[in-house]
């Protein structure tokens, strides 16, 4: 069984920076493809960024293209998402995820809990 856990999420003004830290642990955690989530008040939950296990390839929604990077580290079995030029719009709770290297919910088998974020104008 993989748990994962999410970090770094807070209050934060516009334009400024945040790094969401994700730690994996309980299986080989190059072997899983990790994404992230984000779900704000009253909307479903959407895609945000993708990364192969290698790290090699990896795939952003198109609202954040340019402002988000993903990236892992293996030897920390960690995952993180740098969110810049941050907007209220990218308020929400971000969840990490474990699985099958995709662009949907369904390809992820194992969820954090989520770390909030929320951006004040």
């Amino acid at each position: 069984q993989v748990q994962v856990v999410e970090s770094g999420g807070g209050l934060v003004q516009t334009g400024v920076s945040l790094r969401l830290s994700c730690v994996a642990s309980g299986g080989t955690f190059s072997t899983y493809a990790m994404g992230w989530f984000r779900q704000a008040p009253g909307k479903e939950r959407e895609f945000v960024a993708v990364i192969s296990g290698s790290g090699r390839v990896t795939s952003t929604t198109d609202s954040v293209k340019g402002r988000f990077t993903i990236s892992r580290d293996n030897a920390k079995n960690t995952v993180y998402l740098q969110m810049n030029s941050l907007k209220p719009d990218d308020t929400a709770v971000y969840y990490c995820a474990a699985g099958r290297y995709g662009r949907v919910g369904t390809s992820f088998s194992y969820w954090g809990q989520g770390t909030q974020v929320t951006v004040s104008s």
